[in-house]
């Protein structure tokens, strides 16, 4: 009995500790899959949210300044004094109004998209009218930009041919700069809701109506580049009066209750926070390489205030790292398609053969601007989301002005590199602003 105890006792904790080994190993594992089941399966959830805002958005602005493309290469066949003209306009004058008014619409990714998520639906109908006043008092603050260009561009030391013609424009443009006041109000209100086909469908529509009638101004009535400058006008605010159709006429019943007295009230506190975007954003605005960037830009805002707007800190931080990922993949794609393609790109805009040997030369930085430009952005609609405008706006100032243009300086003045200067003090602003 003693020997058969002593036996019991020796084996026992030995088994019962392989037991235990065994099992806990295995719950470990079960553990592990589930955590990595669940991981899997939140990444899928919100790639679907982030996709059902950032698709259509995508479209929707690949299609709005696809208008502004068009119009440049009926230009471009034209001639390429007219060209010049489009481009200056187009790259320079409306590129910057374009980016700052766009990045002070911003404000209300943070605002409507936190009252969403708040279920304060009322409030977001008074936010876009307050934005639509402030940008308003902007447009005319900026008039100056547009009437005076001609002596500016000469002061700057354009050719005096090229310095009338793009003041004749930009005059001509004065109707799309005031489109912008009303259209990005109104794309960030419909977004926030996540009424993001919407603006797909009436992008669709008004760059089929700029289409037709380029042609019918440029080629059927001989029209030149004030045809494609008034066809330009008249097609963005296509998009202003189909948006504001559909808000007002019953789109939006919970978050379109009329207009309000309300919404002159607060209207400083607004302006700080609205600047603030601008100026976070209107020194990154490039071109049409940086429409899908914006779309995520977007995207990442709605998504990140929307769940601060639930009190969801955690879910903020996770969309934001799905959004900066996918981003980073879809720059990676098309960098990989402009160094294959590098040598066909300017076809589309020009047959001229010192245009196109321009661009052949500058299609690797323009690569590589479209790589970094697939993070930058996602981190500012963070920014965005989290209400933190002010912050990221001093960071932008401070790279541009202290990193970018004395690198741009330096190597046009010192290395004379000419365009590829400026190009080059892009990436290096652009990853300041990204670390």
């Amino acid at each position: 009995m003693g020997s058969e105890g002593k036996l019991e006792e020796s084996t026992a904790p030995l088994l019962d500790y392989s037991y235990s080994n065994v099992s806990s190993e295995y719950e470990e594992e079960e553990e592990d899959d589930h955590e990595k089941q669940d991981l899997k399966r939140r990444v899928w959830i919100e790639s679907k949210k982030l996709w059902y805002i950032v698709g259509p958005a995508i479209f929707s602005r690949i299609t709005s300044y696809s208008m502004n493309v068009i119009t440049q290469a009926f230009a471009g066949h034209l001639g390429d004094l007219d060209l010049a003209a489009i481009s200056i306009v187009n790259n320079v004058i409306v590129g910057f109004d374009f980016g700052l008014l766009l990045g002070m619409a911003s404000a209300l990714e943070t605002l409507c998209g936190q009252a969403y998520g708040a279920k304060k639906y009322h409030m977001l109908g008074v936010y876009m009218q307050r934005s639509w006043i402030v940008l308003f008092a902007c447009c005319l603050l900026l008039l100056p930009i547009y009437i005076f260009a001609t002596p500016v561009l000469k002061l700057l030391g354009q050719p005096s041919d090229v310095a009338e013609l793009s003041g004749l424009v930009a005059l001509w443009m004065i109707p799309l700069h005031f489109s912008f006041a009303f259209q990005f109000p109104m794309q960030r209100f419909l977004q926030s809701q996540l009424k993001t086909a919407v603006i797909a469908w009436v992008s669709l529509v008004a760059l089929v109506v700029h289409v037709v009638v380029s042609w019918v101004l440029v080629y059927g009535l001989k029209l030149g580049v004030v045809g494609t400058a008034a066809t330009l006008n008249f097609s963005w605010w296509v998009l202003v009066v189909g948006l504001f159709c559909y808000t007002v006429c019953g789109g939006c019943p919970l978050t379109w209750t009329g207009f309000s007295f309300e919404a002159f009230s607060g209207l400083w506190d607004f302006f700080k926070l609205s600047a603030s975007s601008g100026l976070m954003l209107c020194m990154t605005i490039n071109g049409w390489e940086m429409m899908i960037p914006l779309a995520f830009f977007a995207g990442t805002g709605v998504r990140v205030a929307n769940e601060l707007g639930a009190g969801n800190g955690k879910g903020a931080k996770f969309a934001a790292i799905v959004s900066v990922i996918t981003s980073i993949v879809i720059g990676l794609f098309f960098w990989l398609l402009i160094m294959i393609f590098h040598n066909e790109i300017a076809i589309i805009f020009s047959s001229s053969k010192p245009v196109l040997e321009a661009v052949n030369k500058l299609s690797i930085l323009l690569a590589f601007t479209i790589l970094l430009n697939s993070v930058q952005p996602v981190l500012s609609g963070v920014a965005v989301g989290s209400g933190w405008q002010s912050q990221v706006a001093y960071i932008n100032v401070a790279c541009y002005y202290m990193v970018g243009v004395p690198l741009g300086f330096m190597m046009e003045w010192v290395f004379h590199q000419g365009v590829k200067a400026e190009k080059a003090s892009k990436h290096v602003k652009e990853w300041a602003d990204s670390s």
